[in-house]
């Protein structure tokens, strides 16, 4: 009975996706089954839920500011220009085709992913993939497979999330975590070749993919290893970018950069730096972390500092941009934080719990089935640090009751929840707008739930091999 009812929510949830409607009807849908459960079924007292939505209110803040400062800084960059000197760039420096494709897949938006977080990343490579020529539906497509950093994203807020649960140290799962994302880096370069490619230069696309991929996973592995897990992503990111470029410039390629291009660029030095040089001056004093460092090293922060900046200087285009930002934010914020609410009612109220404890009669099959239900937690939050904070600490239990090696599962938990995020509702929303084909959505929803599923699966089998 109760193993049913922890399914209902999930389940009302697909079962909305599945019929076509929103993201934000499919939450509704699901905290609608799960309301009358923890009355019921699952009781929870009302003290409970409190200090939960006290815990959570943060995070759910952050998240919203994050989606606006990323939204309007998309928006100010297209209205004013920015974005399509970049692009032009872009398409100049590394050509058309598949290299664009791979450097931002690959490159750009795993930097930015990893440095802003919340599926900015994203907001920002549509509008150049849409720059260099993609299609509405593959520029919304290929711009969320760029969300394949997302352990680092932010920094890696919801890694660390991960480490107290279980007690691994931070570092390790940042490198057991690398370890089961090449198997993501590996998919979606593999995915956008096929997607993109015409159909007699695939072969190649696919080869340039895995190059490109391999790239990645072994910057992001050897920043794990030798710098540590939170720039690993940025330096991943930042190494790949690099790469593409430099091996186009010795090809005989001429790489330029005219001043105009470099000051279209200034929004993100700002962003990127601001967030960089916080952290550093906060890591190097004693008074540790509150509430002046969650500001300043916040993501949303620079995002609005960055835009206000620009927008200061190309003041015919701030009420367009705001105009068509706040339009886009009202469409998506609601539907993510009904997802984030959903994902923690069903931490608190023992259901996530009922779930692992399910997987945990699996015995010696548990290991395939471990990414699985962490892509499904992370489906559902849409979040990398909800995804941890309600399946982590359960998945930590079940791993060391069988006597698992917790850095190797909590390591593939982390990477397949992470990557539950690319397929999440409310990202899919986000870039269909963003790409303008917001009618469009289910079909971009159903090939990325496709990949996840294909994702989930081979990672099941790592983790089957390796546990």
């Amino acid at each position: 009975m109760h193993a049913l009812a922890a399914v209902a929510p999930l389940a009302a949830v697909i079962l909305t996706l599945l019929l076509g409607r929103s993201s934000r009807a499919a939450a509704i849908a699901g905290i609608a089954v799960l309301v009358p459960l923890i009355a019921f079924v699952f009781p929870t007292p009302w003290q409970v839920i409190g200090r939960a939505a006290i815990e959570w209110a943060p995070v759910m803040t952050e998240v919203v500011l994050v989606l606006a400062g990323g939204i309007l800084f998309a928006e100010a960059g297209r209205f004013t220009g920015n974005q399509q000197r970049i692009t032009d760039w872009v398409t100049g420096s590394l050509g058309t085709g598949i290299v664009p494709v791979l450097a931002i897949v690959h490159g750009f938006t795993p930097l930015t992913e990893s440095l802003t977080g919340y599926g900015v990343g994203a907001a920002l490579a549509v509008p150049l993939l849409l720059g260099i020529g993609l299609p509405g539906k593959h520029a919304a497509i290929v711009g969320l497979l760029g969300l394949c950093a997302v352990p680092w994203g932010s920094m890696g807020p919801g890694t660390l999330i991960a480490s107290h649960l279980s007690g691994v140290d931070f570092d390790t799962l940042g490198v057991t975590t690398a370890l089961f994302n090449v198997v993501v880096f590996v998919a979606v370069g593999v995915t956008a070749a096929l997607l993109v490619a015409a159909p007699g230069r695939r072969a190649p696309a696919v080869l340039a993919a895995l190059g490109s991929a391999l790239a990645l996973s072994a910057a992001v592995f050897g920043a794990n290893v030798l710098v540590g897990t939170a720039p690993a992503g940025a330096i991943g990111g930042l190494t790949v970018l690099a790469l593409h470029i430099g091996l186009r410039a010795a090809r005989g390629h001429r790489i330029g950069m005219p001043a105009d291009v470099a000051r279209a660029f200034v929004p993100y030095g700002i962003v990127l730096c601001g967030m960089l040089a916080m952290t550093a001056a906060f890591a190097l004093l004693p008074a540790g972390e509150g509430t002046a460092h969650a500001i300043l090293t916040s993501p949303a922060l620079w995002l609005f500092v960055s835009t206000g900046a620009l927008l200061a200087t190309h003041r015919g285009a701030a009420r367009g941009a705001v105009r068509s930002a706040a339009t886009t934010w009202l469409r998506v914020a609601p539907a993510t934080v009904l997802f984030v609410v959903l994902g923690a009612l069903m931490g608190v109220s023992g259901m996530t719990g009922e779930l692992a404890g399910i997987l945990a009669h699996l015995g010696a099959a548990y290991p395939f089935f471990l990414p699985l239900f962490a892509s499904l937690i992370g489906f559902i939050t849409g979040s990398n640090s909800g995804a941890n904070a309600l399946g982590a600490g359960a998945q930590t239990d079940v791993a060391r009751a069988l006597g698992l090696d917790v850095p190797l599962a909590i390591g593939a938990h982390n990477a397949a929840a992470a990557t539950a995020m690319m397929a999440s509702p409310a990202r899919v929303e986000l870039a269909a707008s963003l790409a303008r084909v917001p009618e469009q959505r289910g079909s971009v929803q159903r090939l990325l739930v496709l990949q996840l599923g294909a994702i989930s699966l081979v990672m099941g089998g790592l983790s089957f091999l390796l546990l």
